[in-house]
């Protein structure tokens, strides 16, 4: 079934002993959000994807708060990768790369993503501080990790420059929802068609 003969959304959830998540998206949204983490600057982040990259998200995770933000962050990395990889479904007809640059005052970061099947991360960040507020910002990589893994995509984040954190961190997730947008858009001139010359991804 191509892209453009069925709705490109899903809903997937996860429940362990640490956390319990369920994520809806849609990829041809208009960036209408709910998103309930229990850790309001991710929240925030998370907001960032949808907006910018026209995604419709409905997040609610409840973790193990008690014992710190860890497994609830990469755990909604996890289950955001697996439903952006259920709903884009076999990838005929897509963009396949995306490319973003997002400025912020100061900070400018870059995001790029190929739709490849393989998972990987390349991620550059030199935080000036450790946290924003009570925010570990380490684990922003491992919720990056989580969704490359699931989604089986290939990203490239770099922070290019900055002197104020919490920009550092709000340019990254508004390129990654820009970069994401143009990747997952269906390309009119690859209808029907894998993009890739081996004729699957």
């Amino acid at each position: 079934m191509n892209q453009s003969s069925r709705a490109r959304s899903a809903t997937v959830s996860r429940d362990t002993q640490e956390t319990r998540i369920t994520i809806s998206v849609n990829l041809d949204g208009l960036g209408a959000c709910q998103i309930s983490t229990g850790v309001p600057f991710f929240d925030h982040m998370l907001t960032q994807i949808a907006r910018h990259g026209l995604v419709d998200l409905d997040i609610d995770a409840k973790g193990d708060l008690e014992i710190d933000a860890h497994h609830t962050v990469e755990d909604v990395g996890i289950v955001l990768g697996q439903a952006v990889a259920k709903a884009i479904g076999d990838k005929s007809g897509i963009t396949r790369y995306g490319h973003s640059y997002v400025p912020l005052d100061e900070a400018l970061s870059r995001v790029v993503i190929d739709f490849s099947g393989r998972p990987g991360l390349i991620y550059c960040v030199d935080y000036v501080r450790d946290r924003v507020g009570d925010f570990d910002l380490d684990l922003l990589a491992e919720f990056f990790q989580g969704f490359v893994n699931h989604a089986a995509t290939s990203i490239h984040i770099d922070n290019l420059r900055g002197d104020n954190a919490h920009h550092q961190a709000e340019t990254i997730f508004k390129a990654f929802g820009r970069a994401l947008r143009m990747a997952a858009t269906p390309d009119p001139r690859m209808a029907g068609q894998i993009p890739s010359s081996k004729g699957s991804l």
